[in-house]
Order: C-alpha cells, then structure tokens, then sequence
C-alpha cells in the first residue's frame, strides 16, 4: 500500500520498543499504528491523532529521543515553546507560526514517549468529562480561576 503525497507511512522495518536503548523502559507505551499504515494526512477529514503523532515522532526519533533524555529533551522542548510565543508576538505570518505549533507538539510527544506516557488517555483522563476545576462543559469556573 503506497503513501498518498505529503502522507506518512510506517514501514515495517520502523523501530520497536523493545530495540531501544538500554534505560529507555517506558511503563506504557502508547498504542502503535500497525505495520505498513499509513498515516492520516494532515488534509483527511478526521485529522491527525495524538497515537499518530507519538507513533510518528517514535519512528522517526526514538532512539536519539531515549539517548538524550528527559533533560536534553526538555531543554529543546523549551526552545521550541520559545520560538512559538515569539511567533504569536511577532508578526511571523500564520505558516511560520504554525510549524512552531508542529515542533512544540512534536517535543512534547518526544517527552512523554521517553517517559512512557500516552497523550491521548493523559487528555481524556484529565478533560474528557468536563473541566477539570467544575466538572462541566463549557468551563464554569469564575474568570479569575484557573482553567
């Protein structure tokens, strides 16, 4: 099954889990696209899931991800975030400041892959039945609060 132009496709040479790094032990990986899928290209209707974007960031870095580590990969994660507020502060035009918003996404799934965590269930626990402070949809919290 061949890729669609601008699409991703895992092959099935794509990295394992268990071929990284020794100390790479994440206590649950996040769900893998199957072999050979192709992932869903930016233009698809349904968009690009967060397991697609860990998956993705996995195969393509998870090996250089695992030797650099939570430190070293926090560090440009922060860059990244830094980059982004300089774009929406500046007058960066909207492709600029949307590939800032693709790299802070990309370190972000690069973080929580080394330590294990799956975006999408850490989403769906913490948003997926209202707001976190009062429990409804749309946020009922007085403006002053947090969220």
């Amino acid at each position: 099954m061949g890729a669609k132009a601008g699409c991703w496709q895992e092959s099935s040479n794509s990295s394992k889990l268990d071929e990284l790094p020794k100390g790479f032990a994440p206590t649950q990986a996040p769900p893998r696209m199957p072999d050979s899928a192709v992932y869903p290209c930016p233009s698809d209707a349904q968009g690009v899931t967060l397991e697609a974007v860990q998956s993705r960031i996995r195969d393509l870095f998870g090996s250089k991800d695992a030797k650099r580590g939570i430190d070293g990969t926090f560090l440009w994660f922060m860059e990244e975030v830094g980059e982004l507020a300089s774009g929406l502060r500046g007058q960066d035009d909207t492709t600029k400041v949307a590939t800032e918003f693709a790299d802070v996404l990309a370190w972000l799934a690069t973080l929580a892959n080394i330590r294990g965590i799956d975006l999408s269930k850490a989403f769906r626990d913490k948003y997926g039945l209202g707001c976190p402070g009062c429990g409804k949809t749309p946020c009922g919290c007085p403006p002053q609060e947090k969220p």
